[in-house]
């Protein structure tokens, strides 16, 4: 009996790692089918990845030695299947009937044709070829997607909708499948799995960076909250509202050509000193 090769056994860690990824939407699925409804979920993505594992099952059954690349897209496939199927019967009319025509357009309707064009109009390696092409071009628009998410993390400053575990094993998952298409020789899986892993790399980035101020800002409030932060704050509010009062003051003043109070300036100073102080000022 032949020792496995080292490309094979990356290819095992390589379905291990995205089986994991194929998996963390059963929290999701686990909340929606507990509350009947889909809520704000979207189901486009796991449409997307229903048809992007179908089609690379079929470049596995096409490519010689492609045993590892069937296992793995077969089970996610019908992992998505259970999951657009679950998300379709939760979802409102309105976005049950606009999931029910992607579904028909891209996983019966695209995948279909893909498969009966190349099986009845080309033959051997421009088929593997073909579709090889295909299964690229569909990864990476799914590995794009999370493009949203970290345009969403900038502008709230928050990581409440990126996940760490998917985040992570998306980018782990990048990384394997990189070193099994050098292995392996295999340009239309290596070129997807590269960018995937630098847009994972860079969604880890952002996630770290956010989480780290999400953190630090949590213990300044907690911090301010001990040395007893309300009446500083609320003090803060008031010596704002009286500095644009003494702001307008001082223009009607100007305006008049008067000369601005010294009494307004004590005031000022007053008033500063007492919320230095942590004063409450009514």
């Amino acid at each position: 009996m032949a020792a496995p090769t080292i490309s094979f056994i990356i290819g095992v860690i390589g379905n291990i790692v995205c089986m994991l990824v194929f998996l963390s939407p059963i929290t999701t699925f686990k909340i929606i089918v507990k509350k009947k409804s889909t809520e704000n979920f979207k189901g486009i993505p796991y449409i997307c990845t229903l048809l992007s594992t179908s089609l690379w099952t079929y470049y596995g059954l096409l490519k010689p030695d492609g045993m590892l690349i069937i296992t793995v897209n077969g089970a996610g496939a019908i992992l998505q299947a259970i999951y657009v199927t679950l998300f379709i019967i939760y979802a409102p009319k309105d976005s049950k009937i606009t999931h029910l025509k992607l579904v028909g357009i891209l996983n019966v309707g695209f995948c279909g044709a893909v498969l009966l064009i190349t099986l009845l109009a080309t033959h051997g390696s421009l088929r593997l070829t073909i579709v090889g092409f295909i299964c690229a071009g569909v990864t990476l628009g799914m590995y794009g997607a999370p493009l949203g998410a970290m345009k969403n993390v900038i502008a709230t400053k928050s990581v409440e909708y990126m996940p760490f575990m998917l985040t992570f094993f998306l980018f782990l998952n990048g990384g394997v499948w990189c070193v099994y298409s050098v292995l392996v020789k295999d340009f239309f899986l290596g070129v997807p799995s590269v960018i995937g892993f630098v847009l994972g790399s860079i969604q880890l980035i952002i996630y770290i960076i956010y989480n780290n101020k999400s953190k630090s800002k949590k213990l300044s409030m907690e911090k301010l909250e001990e040395d007893g932060s309300p009446d500083l704050v609320n003090g803060a509010v008031e010596m704002d509202k009286y500095n644009k009062e003494m702001m307008m003051k001082k223009e009607r003043s100007l305006n008049k050509g008067g000369m601005y109070s010294v009494t307004d300036v004590g005031g000022y100073e007053d008033l500063e000193r007492d919320v230095r102080k942590g004063i409450c000022v009514e």
